[in-house]
């Protein structure tokens, strides 16, 4: 139980769309947005397209006839070439012959951009939204254990993204519910596609692209070893970074070719599919979080192909990335450690099986999303909420980037709850519901940049009517002479009603947050801060 957002499987298709945000501009269509002009300017210049008008030197080349050749060469899969035209219309949906014949040539296709041969054959099934919903509802059921789900809760409530009387598992599923256009599941070898409309079905062009360089990846290198299984929800952004990247970079490839090189299948004027326009996902924290390595994944793939063509993506694959940072920034730098010792009452304990030794890294993909939700949600002074909409490059679809989320160094947040019901309302050890609480301790690159968090962290506290009982802005720790800036908060009521006692030591950011005031010190006790 290490993965952050669980998965059906590795690599899916999102449905990219979402309603405006707060500031102005459409959320999640890639070519709309309060400033789009960059956005735009990746399809028109043709993302991957090589130069020349031929196919790349490693792709076969059809003759006339579009015969079969003697073997299996790049460019053509399943009996039909590339660039070979096939007898398909989605008008009253697809036909067994019809799906035979779109998804080889689509295999050709993606062999022609991506340059790695299919080894098999992929199977692609269709499955209705509400089919897709409730399997995920029992593999939900059947996988994800209590002791997970309420460590996991309090991750994402950290990041004020899941309230405390929410369940996060839920509305991680609620969210993929409604936003999962098709996803590839390497443990069964094939596609499956989620539609409003399974008796007549169609697929998207893009979507079935976006899966079969999945399937293809997969067949590569093996989507289901260790090293695609991040153990930290920042891990796991990064390592979708590379995977679905890949997988939207083709994706876009391919778009840019359809109605000028080749002829691609085309959808109905009216698939009866919701466009998303009731509203889409229901917690948009979730959904930009998971979004985040749709967005910024094309740019990584796009930096590896310029330093070294299609061998440095896939010699990534061998060694992917293992934070979110290297893929938002470029970056081979690596999270730099962070020790920590328990310093927690009897009462306290933390959840020693579940992540790396009872902690997560949330990254700064996921600081960066809570910085901006709760500008969005509450009016706190963190982001500007239109900067989502603002890539900073021709091939993000949304930006990451802000200050007081960027020179994140590392962090590891560790849940703790109270043992056996223990209540911390009263020294009695009466018998209660569990309380939970959190100790999050943040890294940063420079003083500066730890105070731009802290202080931003701080403006999400003031922004829900936080008050403040102790502050402690300045200690003397002792032999080390360093200063540290402590101040309690205590947030009265609403879903994220608690106390919070954040501290600034140098580069370092802690913050300790339980059901009272009382309970800080018997989660987190004070003491000099040599150590985290």
């Amino acid at each position: 139980m290490s993965r952050r957002i669980s998965r059906a499987s590795i690599a899916l298709s999102l449905l990219i769309v979402l309603a405006g945000c707060s500031g102005g501009g459409s959320l999640f269509n890639p070519n709309v947005g309060e400033d789009s002009s960059s956005t735009e300017s990746a399809t028109a210049e043709g993302i991957g397209q090589e130069n020349g008008t031929g196919p790349p030197v490693a792709v076969a080349t059809p003759d006339s006839d579009f015969s079969d050749p003697a073997g299996d060469p790049l460019g053509w899969e399943a009996g039909y070439w590339y660039n070979e035209s096939i007898e398909v219309d989605q008008a009253d949906g697809l036909t067994d012959a019809e799906m035979k014949a779109y998804v080889g040539r689509a295999m050709a296709r993606v062999e022609y951009l991506r340059q790695l041969e299919f080894k098999s054959s992929v199977p692609v099934s269709v499955i209705s939204r509400s089919e897709y919903r409730s399997q995920r509802d029992e593999s939900t059921r059947s996988s994800e254990n209590q002791e997970f789900q309420q460590w996991n809760n309090q991750v994402w409530e950290a990041l004020f993204a899941v309230g405390e009387s929410e369940s996060t598992q839920q509305a991680i599923e609620e969210t993929r519910g409604s936003s999962v256009a098709g996803f590839y599941d390497p443990r069964d070898d094939a596609i499956t596609i989620v539609t409003d409309t399974p008796d007549t079905p169609t697929i998207e062009n893009t979507t079935l692209i976006h899966e079969l360089v999945h399937a293809v990846q997969d067949q590569q290198y093996d989507l289901t070893k260790d090293r695609y299984a991040a153990t930290t929800q920042d891990g796991q952004l990064a390592t979708d970074g590379l995977i679905e990247g890949d997988a939207r970079y083709v994706e876009s490839a391919y778009g840019d070719r359809c109605g000028s090189s080749w002829e691609c299948v085309e959808l109905p004027d009216d698939t009866g599919e919701d466009s998303g326009s009731s509203g889409g996902p229901s917690n948009l924290g979730i959904f930009v979080t998971i979004f985040q390595p749709y967005s910024d994944g094309v740019g990584y793939i796009n930096h590896l192909r310029e330093s070294g063509g299609w061998d440095a993506v896939n010699d990534r694959f061998k060694s992917p990335p293992v934070a979110s940072e290297q893929v938002i920034h470029r970056t081979d730098e690596t999270p730099q450690p962070i020790s920590y010792t328990d310093r927690s009452s009897a009462k306290w304990e933390r959840f020693e099986s579940v992540g790396q030794d009872g902690s997560d890294t949330v990254g700064e993909a996921s600081i960066f999303v809570m910085f901006w939700n709760q500008a969005r949600t509450v009016g706190a002074e963190t982001v500007r909420p239109q900067t989502l909409t603002q890539p900073t490059n021709q091939y993000d679809a949304y930006n990451y980037i802000a200050d007081p989320s960027t020179g994140w160094e590392n962090d590891r947040l560790f849940p703790y709850q109270t043992q056996n019901g223990v209540s911390t309302e009263s020294e009695s050890e009466s018998e209660s519901e569990s309380e939970y609480g959190y100790v999050w301790v943040t890294t940063w690159e420079s003083n500066e940049d730890a105070t731009e968090f802290r202080n931003a962290y701080r403006s999400i506290l003031t922004a829900r009517d936080a008050t403040t009982p102790q502050r402690v802005e300045s200690e003397n720790t002792g032999s080390t002479a360093k200063t540290a800036k402590t101040t309690t908060y205590v947030i009265p009521d609403g879903s994220y009603a608690d106390a919070f006692r954040v501290t600034q030591d140098g580069t370092q950011v802690t913050i300790v947050n339980g059901p009272n005031v009382t309970s800080l010190d018997n989660i987190r006790a004070q003491s000099k801060p040599s150590s985290a």
